[in-house]
């Protein structure tokens, strides 16, 4: 069954499960220096050091062995030095979630209350599976999102970079073969010349087409600036998701992390309310962290889950139904982690498609820009060698 529990009322950990010794002989750690510890790294590190981790302690090594010998090997410095730091502290006779906890910045609330759950339950390794798991199930899906958000912006930085490079070198000199000829231009021909003319023209010392990368660059950061406060970043987090074509597949990709992050959670033995919150702080949506935020209270409060989320609107109705179920059940943490599932298959499902037809479309897109441009150059020296041919 669920737990449910005031935050902040839980036991302290060192009492309960203190930190394995390995028998029969101090341990010397010398794992290394030149790192900087509890800094920043890559989720795809840190997913690894998390499986070989549970892999060790599974096997019947002591958690201190197993940092020791995951220490001695780990080429990144910054998880070099933090694993030297965290055999330190549980040396000293810190639990290994309160040593986790020294290092926020590469040890979310959700990692390391998750290992909590696990000390006290006696089951770290299984855990620590959990969570190498769920981090591999994140990235996974991490990935398939940034794949179909990449493929159009590439395409389109080249149909661009073309475009600026025609407009910039080619096109003067055709411009300045033309003049001299005195016939008169198709309208495409026009346009073409005319555009290239405002891309090198200097009104304030650099050419228009600098001023244009540089209005660009200067709404992006205001884009970022404006994210950054807390009505910017509720529009944008909204729009993200009612966006066409990719709000689908972000508002998917919400439903599975949501689902996944709070099943894994409770499943692991995290009391509910305790799991809501760490759901909520990793959501990576405000839209999305507001709803968990009211699923928060009613919970507290003693009421279904079911409720708050069908009135947030976010949540699709096969979700809600599901949850409604779990909750009846008394099997909501694998009724959640199977709504992970269904959804992390319908993203792929959704970018596979995607990709499948901005493919074409892009290279149809580039294929006419660049094809517009020569048409527009090519047409009056057709002109010109037809005029010549008849005289």
């Amino acid at each position: 069954p669920t737990q449910i529990s005031e935050e902040g009322k839980g036991k302290t950990l060192a009492s309960k499960s203190p930190a394995k010794k390995v028998k029969g002989r101090n341990v010397n750690i010398t794992i290394g220096k030149g790192g900087k510890t509890g800094g920043n790294i890559k989720p795809k590190i840190l997913m690894v050091f998390t499986r070989q981790l549970a892999t060790l302690i599974d096997s019947g090594l002591p958690l201190l062995r197993s940092l020791t010998v995951l220490g001695k090997q780990e080429p990144n410095p910054t998880l070099k030095a933090t694993i030297g730091s965290l055999a330190d502290s549980v040396q000293g006779g810190s639990t290994f979630s309160e040593s986790l906890a020294q290092h926020p910045k590469m040890f979310n609330k959700l990692y390391v209350n998750m290992v909590k759950a696990g000390e006290l339950g006696g089951v770290l390794e299984v855990v620590l599976n959990r969570l190498a798991e769920y981090q591999e199930k994140a990235q996974k899906l991490k990935n398939k999102i940034v794949s179909a958000m990449v493929y159009p912006a590439i395409v389109m930085f080249i149909a661009v970079a073309i475009l600026i490079f025609l407009m910039v070198f080619i096109v003067p000199k055709f411009k300045e073969m033309f003049t001299e000829s005195d016939s008169e231009l198709p309208l495409i021909s026009k346009i073409v010349f005319g555009f290239s003319e405002f891309c090198l023209a200097r009104p304030l010392f650099l050419p228009n087409v600098v001023w244009v990368f540089v209005g660009v660059g200067l709404l992006y950061a205001g884009f970022n600036a404006i994210g950054k406060t807390k009505g910017g970043r509720q529009v944008i987090d909204k729009l993200k998701l009612n966006l066409p074509i990719f709000g689908d597949i972000q508002r998917k990709s919400a439903v599975s992390r949501f689902s996944r992050t709070l099943g894994t959670l409770v499943t692991s033995g995290v009391p509910i309310l305790q799991a809501l919150n760490i759901t909520r702080d990793t959501a990576g949506n405000v839209i999305i962290s507001d709803a968990i935020s009211k699923v928060h209270e009613a919970v507290k409060e003693g009421e279904s889950i079911v409720t708050p989320l069908s009135s947030s609107g976010v949540f699709p109705n096969m979700v809600i139904s599901m949850v409604d179920v779990g909750e009846e059940t008394g099997q909501l943490p694998e009724m959640l982690l199977k709504v992970a599932d269904v959804y992390d298959d319908e993203v792929d499902n959704a970018v596979t498609a995607l990709t499948s037809i901005l493919e074409p479309v892009m290279i149809v897109i580039l294929a006419l820009v660049v094809g517009a441009v020569v048409f527009a150059l090519f047409l009056p020296l057709i002109k010109m060698i037809s005029t010549m041919s008849e005289q």
